[in-house]
Protein backbone atom coordinates (compact mmCIF):
# COMPACT_ATOMS: atom_id res chain seq x y z
CA UNK A 1 0.00 0.00 0.00
CA UNK A 2 2.71 2.32 1.23
CA UNK A 3 3.67 2.35 -2.89
CA UNK A 4 0.35 4.18 -3.90
CA UNK A 5 0.40 6.90 -2.03
CA UNK A 6 1.51 10.28 -2.95
CA UNK A 7 4.57 11.31 -2.28
CA UNK A 8 7.21 8.55 -1.50
CA UNK A 9 10.27 8.45 -2.96
CA UNK A 10 11.99 5.97 -4.97
CA UNK A 11 8.63 3.59 -5.32
CA UNK A 12 6.78 3.45 -8.73
CA UNK A 13 3.45 3.68 -8.08
CA UNK A 14 1.11 0.76 -9.43
CA UNK A 15 -1.82 3.51 -10.51
CA UNK A 16 -2.35 5.48 -13.67
CA UNK A 17 0.51 6.32 -15.73
CA UNK A 18 1.38 10.11 -16.35
CA UNK A 19 -0.40 9.55 -19.74
CA UNK A 20 -3.47 8.62 -18.18
CA UNK A 21 -3.47 11.17 -14.99
CA UNK A 22 -2.98 13.90 -17.93
CA UNK A 23 -6.31 12.90 -19.69
CA UNK A 24 -7.84 13.13 -17.00
CA UNK A 25 -6.33 16.31 -16.14
CA UNK A 26 -7.57 17.36 -19.14
CA UNK A 27 -11.33 15.81 -19.03
CA UNK A 28 -11.27 17.82 -15.36
CA UNK A 29 -10.42 21.08 -17.50
CA UNK A 30 -12.86 20.41 -20.54
CA UNK A 31 -15.92 19.77 -16.97
CA UNK A 32 -15.16 23.24 -16.08
CA UNK A 33 -15.30 24.99 -19.09
CA UNK A 34 -18.06 23.74 -19.98
CA UNK A 35 -19.69 24.90 -17.18
CA UNK A 36 -18.54 28.22 -17.50
CA UNK A 37 -19.57 28.87 -20.69
CA UNK A 38 -23.30 28.03 -21.06
CA UNK A 39 -25.25 26.03 -23.07
CA UNK A 40 -25.28 28.81 -25.74
CA UNK A 41 -21.70 28.68 -26.80
CA UNK A 42 -20.96 24.90 -26.33
CA UNK A 43 -20.81 24.62 -30.10
CA UNK A 44 -18.30 26.85 -31.34
CA UNK A 45 -16.19 27.02 -28.39
CA UNK A 46 -15.96 23.07 -29.02
CA UNK A 47 -15.05 23.34 -32.41
CA UNK A 48 -11.93 25.56 -31.68
CA UNK A 49 -10.85 23.45 -28.84
CA UNK A 50 -11.40 20.24 -31.53
CA UNK A 51 -9.17 22.41 -33.80
CA UNK A 52 -6.74 23.22 -31.11
CA UNK A 53 -5.95 19.99 -29.90
CA UNK A 54 -5.67 19.13 -33.76
CA UNK A 55 -3.44 21.50 -34.34
CA UNK A 56 -1.00 20.47 -31.59
CA UNK A 57 -0.64 17.01 -33.09
CA UNK A 58 1.79 15.69 -35.26
CA UNK A 59 2.27 13.64 -38.16
CA UNK A 60 -0.10 10.93 -39.70
CA UNK A 61 -2.23 12.30 -36.24
CA UNK A 62 -2.66 15.19 -37.22
CA UNK A 63 -3.67 14.32 -40.98
CA UNK A 64 -6.12 12.20 -39.84
CA UNK A 65 -7.70 14.15 -37.23
CA UNK A 66 -8.38 16.61 -39.79
CA UNK A 67 -9.57 14.81 -42.59
CA UNK A 68 -11.64 12.78 -39.67
CA UNK A 69 -13.47 16.14 -38.36
CA UNK A 70 -14.17 16.85 -41.49
CA UNK A 71 -15.62 13.43 -42.41
CA UNK A 72 -18.01 13.44 -39.48
CA UNK A 73 -18.54 17.01 -39.48
CA UNK A 74 -20.02 15.88 -43.10
CA UNK A 75 -21.75 12.83 -41.77
CA UNK A 76 -23.40 13.72 -38.96
CA UNK A 77 -23.43 17.59 -39.17
CA UNK A 78 -26.06 17.39 -36.02
CA UNK A 79 -23.36 16.31 -34.17
CA UNK A 80 -21.20 18.73 -31.72
CA UNK A 81 -17.51 19.08 -31.76
CA UNK A 82 -16.11 19.03 -28.23
CA UNK A 83 -13.31 18.06 -26.76
CA UNK A 84 -13.05 14.45 -24.16
CA UNK A 85 -10.42 13.64 -22.42
CA UNK A 86 -8.43 15.90 -24.45
CA UNK A 87 -9.09 14.73 -27.70
CA UNK A 88 -11.45 15.35 -30.63
CA UNK A 89 -15.07 14.10 -29.90
CA UNK A 90 -18.39 14.56 -31.37
CA UNK A 91 -21.68 15.13 -29.16
CA UNK A 92 -25.41 14.26 -29.55
CA UNK A 93 -27.19 16.29 -26.68
CA UNK A 94 -24.02 16.34 -24.77
CA UNK A 95 -23.24 13.10 -24.93
CA UNK A 96 -20.10 11.87 -26.84
CA UNK A 97 -21.11 9.60 -29.89
CA UNK A 98 -17.43 8.82 -31.30
CA UNK A 99 -14.00 10.21 -30.81
CA UNK A 100 -10.68 10.08 -31.79
CA UNK A 101 -7.38 9.36 -29.81
CA UNK A 102 -4.15 10.02 -31.95
CA UNK A 103 -1.44 7.29 -31.36
CA UNK A 104 0.91 9.86 -29.61
CA UNK A 105 -1.74 10.22 -26.68
CA UNK A 106 -0.94 6.98 -25.04
CA UNK A 107 2.45 5.95 -26.91
CA UNK A 108 0.65 3.84 -28.76
CA UNK A 109 1.43 2.06 -32.62
CA UNK A 110 -1.97 3.22 -34.15
CA UNK A 111 -4.64 5.91 -33.52
CA UNK A 112 -7.97 4.91 -32.60
CA UNK A 113 -11.65 6.19 -34.06
CA UNK A 114 -14.18 4.55 -31.85
CA UNK A 115 -17.99 5.08 -30.44
CA UNK A 116 -19.45 5.78 -26.97
CA UNK A 117 -22.23 3.53 -25.79
CA UNK A 118 -24.69 6.19 -26.84
CA UNK A 119 -23.85 5.37 -30.50
CA UNK A 120 -26.79 3.30 -32.14
CA UNK A 121 -24.38 0.55 -33.35
CA UNK A 122 -25.98 -2.52 -31.59
CA UNK A 123 -25.43 -5.42 -33.92
CA UNK A 124 -26.81 -8.56 -32.04
CA UNK A 125 -24.97 -9.41 -28.70
CA UNK A 126 -21.24 -8.52 -30.04
CA UNK A 127 -20.19 -5.46 -32.19
CA UNK A 128 -17.50 -3.59 -32.72
CA UNK A 129 -16.87 0.16 -30.95
CA UNK A 130 -13.23 1.25 -31.55
CA UNK A 131 -11.23 0.94 -34.71
CA UNK A 132 -7.28 1.31 -34.99
CA UNK A 133 -6.00 3.24 -37.53
CA UNK A 134 -2.29 3.63 -39.13
CA UNK A 135 -3.74 5.97 -42.13
CA UNK A 136 -6.94 6.57 -43.99
CA UNK A 137 -8.10 5.30 -47.11
CA UNK A 138 -10.56 6.06 -49.38
CA UNK A 139 -12.59 2.76 -48.31
CA UNK A 140 -12.01 3.57 -44.81
CA UNK A 141 -13.24 7.18 -44.92
CA UNK A 142 -15.94 5.73 -46.69
CA UNK A 143 -16.79 3.05 -43.63
CA UNK A 144 -16.28 5.27 -41.21
CA UNK A 145 -19.27 8.15 -42.66
CA UNK A 146 -21.58 4.61 -42.80
CA UNK A 147 -20.57 4.22 -38.98
CA UNK A 148 -21.18 7.58 -38.31
CA UNK A 149 -24.33 8.03 -39.80
CA UNK A 150 -25.50 5.13 -38.18
CA UNK A 151 -24.45 5.84 -35.14
CA UNK A 152 -26.45 9.26 -34.94
CA UNK A 153 -29.26 7.77 -36.49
Amino acid sequence: MADRKRGTKGKTSKGFTADERAAMKDRAQELKAEARRGSRAKKTDGESDVLAKIAEMRGSDRTMAKRLHALVKKSAPDLSPRTWYGMPAYAKDDKVVCFFQSAAKFKSRYATFGFSDKANLDDGAMWPTSFALKKLTSADEARIAALVKKAVS
